[in-house]
């Protein structure tokens, strides 16, 4: 009959090999760490990535923000057309159209609903009035 005898072994938290072990000297040297490089067309490749990564976020945002909300979605304004004679103000417009109600509201709705810059007025205009004004 034959015996086997085992011996115990530590394990060094340095090398990785047991102690005792015949180990070459040549092995027994410290293994330099190998430090990552990057190259230029690394540091371009890695830059490109981020920069879609980054513009891809943004188009994310840009196209998932909030939509355009209207104030008021049950008044609807519905409007006629007055054409302007020549000689006539704003004021005698907004007089003629609506002769009950202040001329300073009815220009105000009249400027706004045509997007105009000024008060002034040229003969022969057409200019969209609110049917509330209309006759």
């Amino acid at each position: 009959m034959s015996a086997i005898t085992i011996t115990p072994r530590t394990i060094s938290s340095d090398s990785g090999t047991p102690r005792g072990a015949d180990v070459p000297a040549s092995a027994r040297e410290a293994v330099p760490r190998v430090r990552l490089r990057i190259t230029r067309r690394g540091r371009r490749v890695l830059g490109a990535v981020v920069a879609l990564v980054v513009a891809a976020v943004v188009g994310a945002i840009l196209l998932a923000g909030p939509g355009a909300v209207a104030s008021n979605l049950s008044s609807t304004t519905t409007f006629e057309y007055v054409t302007v004679d020549g000689g006539d103000t704003l004021w005698q417009v907004a007089s003629e159209i609506a002769p009950t109600k202040d001329p300073r509201d009815v220009i105000s709705d009249i400027v706004r609903l045509n997007n105009l810059s000024s008060t002034e007025v040229a003969a022969g205009q057409s200019l969209a009035v609110p049917t509330q004004y209309s006759n």
